[in-house]
């Protein structure tokens, strides 16, 4: 007999029991479909935080509170605007630390002050109702107007450049209503979008936490992040954040240097300068390709971590083959003795058993990456997720070697049933 004709007799097999192949292929396809999802967004969250941290360049640094090694990316709030460590530890950085940065830094090129607020934004003296249930839960009602809680971020003048982040209607603050602290404001797309619908909102009033400012600018969409709004925040002097939220220390200051060949020398120099007036153990410099390799080792692991987590039900999917394959046996032993009979070698048999758990196992991959790939294509809308050739490949081959490795067992167990005694099993 051929290896086509056996290939024909193993299919014609699966065919039988139809519901019996499906359930037994279905743990394959989960565990195919959750590797290709994890890996993809572990992959797609890696790429989104090179790219973050990349569009800030590679002369940036970040000044913040505490001995630091690496913070977690991206702040808190609902703008997602911070940056990597800011507020974990209490700051006692001061304008004076800024002053003496501009002035000292031989190879700085700009010193920026980073402050992380959440503020009640208000339009047209609307007005915010809240109130609490048996302590359980927080009800908040908009009333005559348009009312939202967002990120109110306190920043220089240098913000843009520094972000690489366009103002696409308006302008950005000055140096000199950053120095006079004047009540003004930058929206994000989302708020002007939600507060000011179709009407232009530059030169209006609104009024944050209480206080009214004026709208300079727009700045351009930065979009969503696992369903995390970008663009929800405002952006308002960093001497105005504090005297309006009444902060006596900045969260963390944000550096660039001349060029990235400088960012060595830049962050001795910041080291020393900030050292004369604070402790080593109260500050940290973090540059951004530092950064960048930490968050990539991190996440390359958790993505490591969350691809093998999701390849355990590959290995269930396995066991299940295997146990099918052995009861398939028991209940075709006399067909086994009768071909044996008629001269079907015991490597005839040990190789049909083997291509059916074959099939099995890499037609239930071939579903599950199907599956994979659909899911992907609708987590995009909200997700970044990345696969790759090679993610996709190790899904498939291991599917594969799912179906061989737990398909020995049955198919040795059917190639060594003694043929007479296979035609008396009842």
């Amino acid at each position: 007999m051929n290896f086509i004709e056996i290939i024909k007799i193993a299919l014609q097999a699966i065919r039988t029991n139809k519901s019996r192949t499906v359930l037994t292929m279905l743990g394959i396809i989960i565990g195919v479909t959750s590797v290709i999802l994890l890996v993809s967004i572990g992959n797609g969250l890696k790429s989104y935080i090179t790219d973050q941290l990349e569009s800030l360049g590679g002369d940036s640094l970040f000044i913040m509170p505490g001995e630091l090694e690496i913070g977690p990316p991206t702040g808190g709030g609902n703008g997602g605007g911070g940056m990597p460590g800011a507020g974990i530890t209490a700051s006692k950085f001061t304008f004076d630390h800024i002053n003496d940065l501009k002035a000292e830094g031989k190879t700085l090129k700009t010193v920026m002050a980073y402050i992380e607020s959440n503020g009640t934004l208000r339009y047209k003296g609307n007005a915010l109702a809240s109130y609490a249930y048996k302590g359980n839960a927080l009800a908040s009602y908009a009333y005559k107007g348009k009312t939202m809680i967002t990120q109110v971020a306190g920043v220089g003048p240098e913000y843009p450049g520094m972000r690489d982040q366009k103002v696409t209607a308006g302008t950005f603050f000055t140096a000199s209503q950053y120095n006079a602290a004047k009540k003004v404001v930058v929206l994000g797309k989302t708020v002007a979008d939600k507060l000011f619908g179709q009407e232009d909102p530059l030169g209006k009033r609104l009024s944050i936490s209480d206080q009214q400012y004026t709208v300079l600018g727009i700045l351009e969409a930065k979009g969503a992040f696992g369903g995390l709004d970008l663009d929800n925040q405002v952006f308002i002097p960093a001497t105005t954040s504090m005297r309006q939220f009444d902060t006596e220390y900045i969260q963390s200051l944000w550096v660039q240097a001349q060029d990235q060949q400088s960012i060595p020398e830049a962050t001795a120099e910041i080291k020393k300068i900030l050292g004369k007036t604070l402790k080593a153990d109260e500050f940290s410099v973090l540059d951004t390709k530092s950064i960048l390799n930490t968050i990539s080792q991190i996440l390359g692991v958790l993505t490591a971590a969350l691809g093998g987590i999701a390849a355990i039900s590959l290995v269930v999917g396995g066991v299940g083959i295997m146990n099918i394959m052995l009861v398939s046996v028991t209940e075709r032993t006399r067909e086994i003795g009768l071909r044996k009979a008629i001269g079907a070698t015991p490597k005839t048999i040990l190789t049909q058993f083997l291509v059916e758990a074959v099939v099995l196992s890499v037609g239930g991959g071939l579903i599950g990456i199907a599956l994979g790939l659909m899911f992907l294509v609708i987590i995009n809308h909200f997700f970044p997720a990345v696969i790759t050739v090679g993610a996709l490949v190790l899904a498939f081959s291991v599917s594969a070697l799912i179906g061989i490795v737990f398909g020995v067992a049955p198919a040795l167990r059917a190639s060594r049933l003694n043929p007479i005694d296979a035609l008396r099993y009842e």
